[in-house]
């Protein structure tokens, strides 16, 4: 039987997570998976609720953290090398920079064969200053060499990676997009929605407009908030704007709102036009109490809020940036504008929640995004790589 060790950064809220434990959980029985990650960061939500809706029980590593400290990431080294030994895996699976870096160092110095790493977004620009971003390029080069196989999760990375950033040859990466369960978005929306809207107080003709995600700087929530000024200001609608998410970035955010003279709340018994929900463990009854979906990164692999909100037949109004014209429908389920595009942005967000027909008609068309990014066909195609690793 194959074994996978399969090492992930931190278990936080997202796309990286729902991956990693779809592989450890729904691949074929021919396969033996150890799933390892890092402690989820205390800024970020903690994801544990996935893992025990699967009933995983993961090793924890908690010296493997986002940030780089040269002493915890010798330990969580000298963890992962002690892991391998005694596992003795066949195939490890690293996913995200940090467990990228560590698992496979780790893996070519005790010769696994297989050593297969996912890309499920890239520090190369809008993160860093040049030269940090010069020095993670050049140790992802050499950690390419390293690698049996490389997985970018969109065409549009698998191009970045290979011919912008120059990572490695495009031989050695397989395009895999993520997986997830998105049935749980088109079931009990009505209920769901009541639920989500008599919480928050949201009337019947107010439209609430949401964006979620991490608080933190490549999420560029402030430029969220300009967008909402010039749509407050021109709309004839009522309109509700909802934050879904907590980060590093929260309390500067509400300094710029403030400065921004724009009434918000954290509760859920006021009415504000700007509410902060903090994290919301059932993202399906948040989609669906919501009426548009918002996204203003300036950098992203594949966005797990879209998929999701299309999933659950909300329109979508987004930045133009990494995955996401693989992700969404562009002018079918979704409006786009390039980074930065304050007017353009602004524009198609004051589309969207002034024209009742568009907005039901974009709603419409969301859907078809499931059969894209099923789980299901996750793992085929996973099966598919790794059997030719291991022949």
């Amino acid at each position: 039987m194959p074994k996978v060790l399969r090492i992930i950064n931190r278990f936080n809220l997202g796309g990286p997570t729902y991956n990693a434990a779809y592989l450890s959980k729904y691949m074929p029985n021919e396969f033996e998976t150890l799933l390892v990650g890092g402690m989820h960061d205390e800024t970020e939500k903690s994801s544990n609720f996935i893992l025990n809706d699967l009933n995983l029980s993961p090793i924890i590593i908690p010296e493997m953290k986002r940030e780089i400290n040269l002493k915890q990431d010798r330990i969580a080294y000298k963890k992962i090398k002690q892991l391998i030994k005694e596992f003795k895996p066949d195939i490890v699976h690293t996913h995200a920079s940090k467990a990228g870096a560590l698992g496979r160092l780790a893996a070519s110095n005790l010769k696994v064969k297989g050593i297969v790493h996912t890309f499920h977004g890239h520090v190369f620009h809008s993160y860093f200053g040049k030269m940090k971003t010069s020095f993670y390029k050049t140790i992802e080069r050499k950690l390419a060499k390293k690698s049996s196989n490389i997985i970018a999760i969109s065409e549009l990375q698998k191009k970045e990676l290979v011919e912008t950033y120059k990572i490695c040859s495009a031989d050695k990466v397989s395009v895999i997009p993520l997986g997830f369960d998105l049935d749980r978005f088109n079931t009990d929306t009505k209920k769901k929605r009541n639920s989500f809207r008599s919480k928050w107080g949201i009337e019947d003709d107010e439209i609430a407009v949401g964006i979620i995600g991490r608080i933190v700087p490549i999420k560029d929530h402030e430029f969220f908030i300009d967008v909402i000024n010039n749509v407050i200001a021109s709309s004839k609608k009522k309109l509700r704007f909802f934050i879904i998410g907590d980060g590093e970035n929260k309390q500067k955010l509400i300094d710029y709102i403030i400065k921004k003279n724009i009434s918000f709340t954290c509760k859920t018994n006021e009415k504000a036009i700007i509410t902060f929900t903090s994290w919301v463990t059932k993202v399906d009854v948040a989609i669906a109490g919501l009426d548009i979906v918002c996204l203003t990164s300036r950098n992203e692999g594949t966005p797990v809020s879209l998929i999701e909100a299309q999933s659950g037949n909300k329109p979508v109004v987004s930045t133009r940036v990494g995955g996401i014209n693989n992700v969404v429908y562009e002018n079918i389920s979704a409006l786009l504008s390039e980074v930065n595009d304050l007017e353009n942005f602004s524009h198609n967000l004051l589309r969207l929640t002034e024209d009742d027909s568009l907005r039901t008609r974009f709603s419409n068309n969301g859907n078809q995004i499931i059969e894209k990014f099923s789980y299901n066909k996750l793992i085929e195609n996973m099966n598919e790589l790794y059997c030719s690793i291991l022949v």
